[in-house]
């Protein structure tokens, strides 16, 4: 683990919110929280002729502007977490190529659910799905003002690649000394077959490595899509692995993820599993 925590800053609402989301990651996990912004600057045609401007450049313009952002990002995230390491970054590039390297070496990259400038449609459509397919850690989406109480919710669908987010959400809720809700959904149709998982099973190792977070079981017989965003209305956070099988098959790679995404009350965590 490198105990670093990332922060995708643009200096929309979710952003601020995601890095003091992070600051208090930071916080709790005793890492050191690094805040950029990624700085793609505008192609001009070289057959359009460009007139001197006082104020030099436009990128220079554009640089100021984003120092300027991730400045005042770093000075929220202190008055946060006061005790937290923070650095801050203007990257070259555009903000999905940034963040994709920041998370081969990050613990976790916190990013806000909708955004603008250099972020913009962080979370809609496909680079939402590129971006928790293809980073290399836990990805964190935090809407504006998260509420920190309540239990960390857990979905399980049983599958191998799920592993990474059991660990990740029994970790996360012996940071937040939060209580666990381990849903399974998935719908029982006349004459199809029984994909129900044992939870007491599924669990068992992870409440061994982390007696004392509490843990409490529900099995639906309803969507993961509806039992999930239903479930977000009283958690502090929710945790899904980024592929699955029978309930959670494709979760983020469909209209299940676009759903979670766009409708879960509560940010939204996405394990990948490795291997």
């Amino acid at each position: 683990m490198s105990n670093v925590v990332v922060a995708g800053v643009d200096g929309s609402a979710s952003s601020l919110a995601a890095v003091e989301e992070a600051a208090r990651e930071a916080l709790w996990r005793d890492a050191e929280l690094r805040i950029v912004h990624g700085l793609a600057l505008p192609v001009m045609p070289m057959h359009v002729p460009m007139d001197p401007s006082p104020l030099g450049p436009p990128e220079d313009s554009l640089r100021k502007v984003a120092e300027r952002l991730v400045r005042e990002a770093a000075e929220r995230a202190r008055r946060v977490a006061p005790p937290v390491r923070v650095s801050q970054a203007v990257l070259n590039g555009d903000a999905l190529t940034a963040l994709e390297l920041q998370s081969r070496t990050a613990d976790l990259v916190v990013v806000g659910s909708r955004g603008m400038g250099g972020f913009i449609g962080m979370l809609l459509g496909s680079t939402a799905v590129f971006l928790t397919a293809h980073g290399q850690c836990p990805v964190m989406v935090v809407r504006e003002q998260p509420d920190t109480s309540g239990p960390v919710l857990l979905g399980v669908d049983g599958s191998t690649a799920g592993a990474k987010a059991l660990e990740f959400a029994f970790a996360e809720a012996a940071l937040r000394r939060a209580e666990i809700i381990a849903l399974h959904a998935h719908r029982n149709r006349p004459g199809a077959t029984d994909e129900s998982v044992d939870l007491t099973k599924v669990l068992a190792g992870h409440q061994e490595r982390h007696p004392d977070v509490a843990v409490s079981q529900a099995v639906v017989d309803d969507g993961p899509r509806e039992a999930l965003i239903e479930a977000s209305k009283t958690a502090q956070l929710t945790v899904v692995g980024a592929r699955g099988r029978g309930g959670f098959t494709g979760l983020l790679l469909g209209s299940v993820s676009q759903a979670l995404l766009h409708h879960a009350h509560s940010p939204v965590a996405v394990v990948r599993g490795k291997g």
